[in-house]
């Protein structure tokens, strides 16, 4: 099951220069200082992407640690093209002061015409127990989830995903003019060529897992506003950043980014081929995520229970299925109610 996790690449020098530079923001080890070098080493693109973002990275220890490692070459103009500020603009990401602007951006109107993707407020959404793909205008595909809804408004200038329940998962057509932006509760997470999944828990928190490239998150103080536009801000280098193989729970007490490795997000990633895959999660958590995908609710009698762990692939709502498991391998039967409540106890 690879290809739950591994995308196609696309536009690789600016994904992998851009993760660098997050990367030499933080600190490199010695291992990493080598890899860095050959990286560079490897093809004459990767040096010139890498220098060209690094003199607009609004940190001058990084541009003096790339100085230090890699010495630029003297011949090399110092002059950057116009082009590469649009790359900049996108790539490189931190919070505009005073949130977002509110603007009443259009878009071209013969392109509206055809593409409904494009129009300023498209929406999407999926009932419980559904799963839908959508690929926009442009070329970004957006995955929903079970009970899920986003609007998707783009302009000449920018693309934003609102995302007001339920789970995405977005492989991001690069667009160095336009970085693509969800916004989820009162965050912003934003990238140019990448793939990550945001999901909205139960609990109004959002878990972010990026899967491909990178996505910095910001803050922004007027969340939804009904009938106006929302212009997101160009993220910079002072937002947290996360690249590919990392996660973050945001609303979380500490809001810690931490490695979730290519079997974490196979598992995490497992709803897009239908299934739900536990490995050692509580029969409470599991039976939580299940509930996601079914209007059916159930109800675990015994407190111990709640607490034992489960394993397995399961087809996402096949409830039968799921019972018959519970029985047959971890002991763990079931009785319907009149009102169709599952009651889940110990044999």
């Amino acid at each position: 099951m690879n290809n739950v996790y591994e995308f196609p690449q696309r536009d690789r020098p600016y994904d992998e220069a851009s993760e660098w530079i997050a990367r030499m923001d933080k600190g490199l080890s010695e291992a990493e200082e080598r890899e860095l070098q050959r990286w560079i080493g490897a093809d004459e693109a990767n040096r010139k992407v890498l220098f060209e973002m690094t003199r607009l990275w609004d940190d001058m220890s990084v541009m003096s640690r790339l100085a230090d490692l890699i010495p630029e070459p003297a011949t090399r103009s110092r002059v950057v093209p116009a082009s590469i500020f649009a790359v900049a603009a996108s790539v490189l990401v931190a919070v505009i002061a005073g949130g977002w602007l509110y603007l009443s951006q259009g878009i071209d109107a013969e392109t509206s015409t055809t593409l409904t993707a494009s129009l300023p407020e498209s929406v999407y959404e999926t009932q419980v127990g559904e799963q839908s793909t959508v690929v926009l205008h442009d070329g970004t595909q957006v995955v929903l989830n079970t009970n899920s809804r986003i609007e998707v408004i783009y302009t000449d200038t920018y693309r934003l995903l609102r995302l007001e329940r339920g789970e995405i998962h977005v492989e991001v057509a690069h667009d160095t003019d336009r970085p693509l932006s969800v916004a989820a509760g009162d965050r912003i997470m934003q990238a140019v060529g990448t793939a990550f999944s945001v999901q909205i828990t139960p609990d109004q928190k959002i878990e972010l897992v990026v899967t491909e490239g990178m996505v910095r998150i910001g803050v922004h103080a007027n969340p939804h506003t009904a009938k106006v536009v929302v212009a997101p801000p160009v993220l910079q280098a002072s937002s947290v950043a996360l690249v590919a193989g990392e996660e973050v729970l945001l609303g979380s007490p500490d809001e810690d980014v931490v490695p979730v490795s290519p079997e974490e997000i196979e598992v995490k990633l497992s709803w897009r081929e239908g299934n739900l895959i536990f490995g050692g999660e509580t029969l409470e958590d599991a039976v939580a995520e299940v509930g996601r995908y079914t209007t059916i609710e159930f109800v675990i009698l015994d407190e111990d229970l709640k607490k034992e762990t489960i394993g397995g692939l399961y087809k996402a709502g096949d409830i039968d299925g799921l019972l018959a498991s519970l029985r047959g391998q971890f002991n763990i039967v079931h009785e319907w109610t009149d009102d169709g409540t599952i009651l889940l106890t110990k044999l």
